[in-house]
C-alpha cells in the first residue's frame, strides 16, 4: 500500500467514524472523553483528506497544515485516554507539548523542506503523542483488564517503530545494506496505519467494557448508599457461608433496622430520608474493620458481615453501631432528627443455609423491636439434646 493509497484509506475510516459518533446518543450529551475523542478524529480526518489531495491543493495545505492537524488529532487521542482516566489536567501538559512540537516542525520545515530531518520530526511527534496517550492506559495495568494490556504493549511497541522510522531516515538515509530506505518506509508507514486502528478500535472496545463493567456494578452496588444491595452482600457472604462448616473462628451477621424510619420520609421527605440512610452508612462503616461488609437489604434494613468474630464480640461491634447511630444528629430543612437502630445479631452455623440465617437474624431483630427498639438482641443459641 502507498503512502497515497493509506491515506484515502485512513481520511475515509476517520470521516465514517466522525459521522456515527455524531449520531451516537444524539439526544444526550455526550462524555467529555468521547467529546474529546470525536474531536481528534475530526482533525484527523482532515489531515488525511489534505495529505491524499497533496500535489493538487496549494503546498502549504497539503504539507505544513496537514501535519498540524495530525498532531493535533493524534495529541487529542491521548487527550481523550486521559480523560477516560478521569484526569482532565491533561491539557495542561499535552496542549503546550502540542504548541512546541508544532514550532520544532515548522522549523524544519523551513530549514529543510523537502529533506529527511522534516519526516523525522514528524514521526517522533506522532509517535511521542501515541505514547501519552499509553501513558494513560498504564495506570490500569494492575486493574486493567487483559485487553487494557493488549493495547498498552501493542501501542507502545507500535509507536516505538515509527518513531525509531523517522530516526533512521536521518542516520540511515541509505538504509542498511540488508534493508533499502523503500522497506523502512513501508515498516513505518504499516506501523503507522496499524496504530490508528488500534487506537480507534481499542478507544471504542475501552469504552464498551468500562460501560459493561459500571452496569455489572449497579448491579450488586446500592446507588444511593454505595454499599452493596441485597444481591450483592448475599454473593459476598457465600464463601463464608462455606467456610462456617469447617473448624475455626466463626463468622458472625448484624441485621440493622433504623427505628421508625417511616415518619423521616412522611414527615421530612424523601430526599432527607435519602441523606439521613447515607449519613447512618457513614457512621456504621466507622465502626467497622476494613475485612468487615455492610450491604442494604432494602428500605432502612442493612446487613453487617464480620469475618472471624464470635458472637461475643458481634455483640460488643453491635452495640457500638446502636450507640454511634443513637449519638447521630441529622440536620434537616427544618429540624434535627434523631434516629436509634433495633440490631440483631448471630453467626453462620455449619448446618445454615442463606435462608436460615437470615431467618434467624431476623427473629432476634424483632425480639430487639419487640423489647422496645433501640437495643441489640442475640439468636438464640441451640439447645444441646441430651
Amino acid at each position: 500500500m502507498d503512502i497515497r493509497t493509506l491515506a484515502l484509506a485512513l481520511a475515509l475510516g476517520n470521516l465514517s467514524l466522525c459521522a456515527a459518533l455524531f449520531f451516537f446518543d444524539y439526544e444526550r450529551r455526550k462524555s467529555l472523553s468521547l467529546s474529546t475523542w470525536a474531536v481528534a478524529k475530526q482533525c484527523q480526518a482532515v489531515a488525511w483528506l489534505l495529505l491524499y489531495f497533496r500535489g493538487v491543493l496549494p503546498d502549504f495545505l497539503g504539507g505544513p497544515l496537514a501535519n498540524l492537524l495530525l498532531f493535533a488529532g493524534v495529541a487529542l487521542d491521548a487527550g481523550a485516554f486521559w480523560d477516560a482516566a478521569n484526569r482532565p489536567s491533561w491539557r495542561r501538559v499535552l496542549l503546550p507539548a502540542l504548541a512546541l512540537a508544532s514550532l520544532a516542525y515548522l522549523a524544519c520545515q523551513f530549514i529543510d523542506s523537502e529533506g529527511g530531518l522534516r519526516v523525522a520530526t514528524g514521526a517522533v511527534i506522532l509517535g511521542g503523542f501515541y505514547l501519552a496517550g499509553v501513558a494513560a492506559l498504564l495506570r490500569f495495568w494492575r486493574a486493567g483488564s487483559m485487553l487494557c494490556r493488549f493495547l498498552t504493549v501493542t501501542m507502545s511497541v507500535l509507536a516505538v517503530v515509527v518513531a525509531a522510522r523517522g530516526v533512521l531516515s536521518v542516520l540511515l538515509p541509505e538504509g542498511w545494506s540488508w534493508v533499502s530506505p523503500a522497506i523502512m518506509a513501508g515498516v513505518g508507514y504499516g506501523a503507522l496505519y496499524l496504530l490508528m486502528l488500534l487506537n480507534g478500535f481499542g478507544y471504542l472496545l475501552l469504552s464498551r467494557e468500562k460501560l459493561q463493567g459500571e452496569l455489572d456494578r449497579l448491579e450488586t452496588i446500592d446507588a444511593l448508599t454505595d454499599v452493596p444491595n441485597r444481591r450483592g452482600f448475599y454473593q459476598a457472604l457465600q464463601p463464608w457461608m462455606a467456610l462456617a462448616r469447617r473448624p475455626g473462628q466463626p463468622t458472625a451477621l448484624i441485621i440493622l433496622n433504623l427505628d421508625q424510619f417511616k415518619r423521616v420520609n412522611d414527615s421530612y421527605g424523601h430526599p432527607v430520608g435519602d441523606s439521613v440512610l447515607k449519613t447512618m452508612v457513614d457512621v456504621c462503616r466507622k465502626q467497622l474493620r476494613d475485612s468487615d461488609l455492610m450491604g442494604r437489604l432494602g428500605g432502612a434494613e442493612f446487613a453487617v458481615q464480620l469475618p472471624r468474630t464470635s458472637l461475643e464480640d458481634a455483640r460488643l461491634v453491635a452495640e457500638r453501631i446502636r450507640k454511634a447511630v443513637e449519638g447521630m444528629p441529622v440536620k434537616a430543612d427544618k429540624a434535627i432528627i434523631q434516629l436509634t437502630a433495633s440490631l440483631g445479631v448471630t453467626t453462620i452455623r455449619a448446618e445454615d443455609t442463606t435462608v436460615s440465617l437470615f431467618k434467624r437474624a431476623d427473629e432476634a431483630l424483632q425480639a430487639a423491636k419487640l423489647r422496645g427498639r433501640n437495643q441489640v438482641a442475640e439468636a438464640e443459641t441451640p439447645s444441646l439434646e441430651v
